[in-house]
């Protein structure tokens, strides 16, 4: 009866051995999974950041050349009528001069704000991918988690607990 009761024990302490380790790795898992996903959302926050003030940048560096642009073509203007009326020209001329400068200023604004459309294009589509990368690193990290197998653990432990019996008996 003492073989039984030691075969029965040993049979039982690798069960509780093997559902405990399983256990553990579950969890050991679990929490590998939610730090790597966390570290997936602050990079993914990070870079659309990035990619947020880097486009803020542009724009105020735009209307800062939109604003310079305007200014000079001002002044141009300005010169143009005082140099025409010190020379004592005046009329179809002129205004031809003139408006040749405005020509120049909007087709220059012209150009500045078609490439910030472009530049919006463009961070637009990658802010899209940075999203796409970060649901593939996500679905990627959290991979399912095996939980403890309890039948296999039994049967092993039952298995173990008969070999020890026959074993001793022999």
């Amino acid at each position: 009866m003492c073989h039984v009761i030691a075969a029965v024990g040993l049979g039982i302490a690798q069960t509780a051995s093997q559902v405990i380790g399983q256990s553990q790795m579950s969890s050991a898992q679990a929490q590998s999974q939610a730090n790597a996903s966390e570290a997936e959302r602050q990079r993914y926050l990070q870079e659309v950041a990035s990619m947020r003030t880097q486009q803020g940048q542009e724009q105020i560096a735009a209307a800062q050349r939109i604003q310079e642009s305007t200014r000079k073509a001002r002044e141009a203007r300005a010169t143009a009528r005082v140099s025409a009326g010190e020379a004592g020209v005046s009329g179809v001329s002129v205004d031809a001069l003139v408006n040749d400068l405005t020509r120049q200023e909007a087709n220059y604004r012209f150009g500045t704000e078609q490439q910030l459309r472009t530049n919006s294009i463009n961070r637009n589509l990658q802010l899209r991918d940075a999203g796409l990368r970060f649901t593939n690193n996500t679905l990627r990290i959290n991979r399912p988690i095996e939980r403890p197998d309890y039948l296999g653990a039994t049967l092993g432990g039952a298995q173990t607990g008969l070999s020890t019996y026959t074993a001793i008996k022999s």
